[in-house]
């Protein structure tokens, strides 16, 4: 991938202040994308944005709740004053709640759903008409090895997920005329906060190694890699499908 091949892109991020979404938004800046930066965590955000800024490119953060409708009408109306375009949308944000089914509440349930999947909905209604018309857009859907496999206990992270990767399915086909791309990425077991309840856990840490048939857990920067190829023009013919980015975990 040439260095700075995303020059004069415009790239939204969700969940962008730590993990995953902190690591593609400074991937992408560091290839020569702006970036905006949407999470909840206002220290936090300020904390990426001024990394982002320090690569030499535009960034900016944005405080907002992707579950909510209002939330990303307000957020849509923020980031297109700021930057007059988007052509990369991220949609990173995502929560999980590990119990048995018979333990959910609806609001518990809906709160999965809403976080995981309608956010999605609602950040591609709100910017996809701002990426048509320029012969060029990227759409990445962070969906997981849970759309494809799953564990006791995460039925409703498993639900949300391989909904996620149906909708980037119909949202290719949807938008191919206009030259945008939707892609997933399934995530393996990777080094974030979301999963301290098993990292700091000897007995559940050593049982998800030994399922990784490279032995490791994941490493945030990995995913970066990633998400910046997939915003390039080298893979400009990569579309309605997801990419498993797991150590081998679903390979078994």
């Amino acid at each position: 991938m040439t260095h700075k091949q995303l020059t004069g892109r415009v790239a939204l991020i969700t969940g962008a202040s730590r993990g995953l979404g902190k690591s593609m938004a400074l991937a992408l800046a560091s290839h020569g994308a702006s970036v905006a930066l949407a999470a909840r965590d206002e220290q936090a955000l300020i904390a990426v944005t001024a990394e982002a800024r320090a690569l030499g490119v535009e960034a900016d953060f944005f405080l907002a709740d992707v579950s909510s409708e209002a939330s990303v009408l307000e957020l849509e109306r923020s980031v297109i004053d700021r930057f007059g375009q988007v052509n990369i949308l991220i949609n990173n944000a995502g929560m999980n709640l590990r119990k048995p089914v018979t333990d959910f509440t609806l609001e518990e349930w809906n709160r999965v759903m809403n976080t995981n999947l309608t956010s999605a909905f609602l950040l591609c209604r709100s910017f996809v008409p701002h990426m048509k018309g320029r012969g060029y857009g990227r759409i990445i859907n962070m969906t997981s090895i849970m759309s494809h496999v799953s564990l006791p206990g995460r039925i409703a992270y498993s639900t949300s997920k391989t909904g996620l990767l149906g909708m980037t399915r119909a949202l290719a086909l949807e938008l191919a005329p206009e030259n945008i791309t939707v892609v997933g990425i399934s995530p393996g077991p990777f080094l974030t906060e979301m999963n301290l309840p098993i990292t700091e856990n000897p007995e559940q840490n050593a049982q998800f190694l030994s399922n990784i048939p490279l032995g490791q857990w994941g490493q945030v920067q990995d995913i970066g890699s990633l998400a910046a190829f997939l915003c390039s023009d080298a893979a400009r013919f990569i579309t309605g499908n997801d990419i498993l980015i797991d150590g081998g975990w679903c390979a078994r």
